[in-house]
């Protein structure tokens, strides 16, 4: 398959064009835009050589390159190993509050095919798209070894809100499956693209915009903004931190360190040392996720997550990680009922020893 077929394959969702083209005719008139990515590790660059060569710093340049009277400002809100829980929980955060005018989004390969995924990409999706202004792209990057992902369910998403998404799966991954593009030339551990890969990534995307600049004289009318077409319990996800909330702690200590960047992860939370040390927090919900510190450097102390008591169905939250990439930011489902009520979360540790290289990090706690 030759790049520009597999481009033409990679559109697997047209959508309404409306506020793209209404985008680019702001660009056209020289207006100041901000250009946003959110997503995984892939989105963050991973495995590029240099941070202009990831595919989101290749399709912001695009827009600088396509629209030369305009000024643009780059967001990349690519956090590694984090799925769209995690993105709808930083959604204004990380990405809205600066007021975007382009986003694309990616989980794909993150998210689990689950349909509480299918729930969480939406309440992403309602968070950008709901404001009336955003254009998004939704991106569906893929496993290049078997090409899987969550693209069905998040293009049900897509389809719903009529927004264009473009996937690797039947563009990238097309081309590895029929032997016109080799795998080494493009991925070292057939998941994070290397600088060409990277390339071609951002010619999928840049692909389907000089399509829609093309079609610039053809207006387009939006549709209404429809309901949503899940139960949408995370379009206001809530995500705790020392900041903001106020546990009850015996033995965990606050963090006093100040966050210095974007990717300075392991800020603004707690931590604990000793067996029996607790973090107990009373909040509405009917999810409930623990965000924590798996690290590499071992060993550290290992907790349980319970919910109103209920010792029997604790959750195990080992601070230690067997992977060799890094330190891993784990997000752990705890509790997910039908009902919204006032539940109470305590977090113990259970196993810490005196040879230890570090103490557990509790992150964050996020809810619907």
């Amino acid at each position: 398959m030759e790049k520009e077929m597999a481009a033409q394959a990679a559109l697997v969702v047209r959508g309404n064009w409306s506020r793209m083209k209404k985008l680019m005719k702001k660009a056209a008139a020289g207006e100041d835009l901000h250009i946003g990515f959110l997503g995984g590790s892939i989105t963050q660059g991973s495995v590029a050589s240099a941070p202009e060569k990831c595919y989101a710093a290749r399709v912001y340049r695009w827009w600088e390159e396509t629209f030369p009277q305009s000024r643009f400002s780059y967001i990349n809100a690519g956090i590694g190993g984090t799925t769209s829980l995690f993105g709808a929980a930083r959604a204004w955060e990380d990405m809205m509050c600066y007021q975007p005018d382009f986003v694309v989004v990616d989980f794909t390969v993150n998210d689990d095919a689950l349909p509480i995924f299918q729930e969480t990409f939406e309440g992403v999706i309602r968070q950008l798209y709901g404001n009336k202004k955003t254009a998004v792209l939704i991106l569906n990057n893929a496993f290049y070894d078997d090409g899987r992902n969550a693209q069905e369910l998040h293009n049900e998403i897509a389809a719903h809100y009529q927004i264009p998404a473009v996937s690797v799966r039947e563009s990238i991954f097309a081309m590895l499956k029929d032997g016109s593009l080799p795998a080494a030339e493009i991925t070292q551990d057939f998941l994070h693209p290397n600088d060409k890969g990277h390339e071609l990534l951002a010619y999928m995307i840049t692909y389907q915009l000089d399509k829609i600049y093309a079609d610039l004289k053809n207006d387009e009318e939006e549709p209404a903004y429809p309901a949503a077409l899940t139960t949408n319990r995370f379009e206001n996800a809530k995500r705790y931190q020392i900041k903001n909330t106020c546990p009850k702690l015996q033995g965990f200590r606050v963090d006093p360190r100040e966050k210095t960047a974007f990717l300075d992860l392991y800020k603004n939370g707690w931590t604990a040392e000793h067996t029996g040390d607790s973090f107990t927090l009373d909040v509405e919900c009917s999810y409930l996720a623990v965000q924590y510190l798996r690290s590499i450097h071992k060993p550290r102390p290992v907790a349980e997550a319970v919910i109103d008591g209920d010792t029997a169905h604790a959750v195990a939250l080992d601070g230690n990680f067997d992977e060799d990439w890094g330190d891993c930011l784990a997000l752990i489902e705890v509790m997910n009922r039908k009902e919204r009520g006032r539940h109470q979360l305590t977090i113990r540790i259970k196993e810490a020893h005196p040879e230890e290289v570090g103490p557990f990090y509790l992150v964050s706690v996020i809810t619907d």
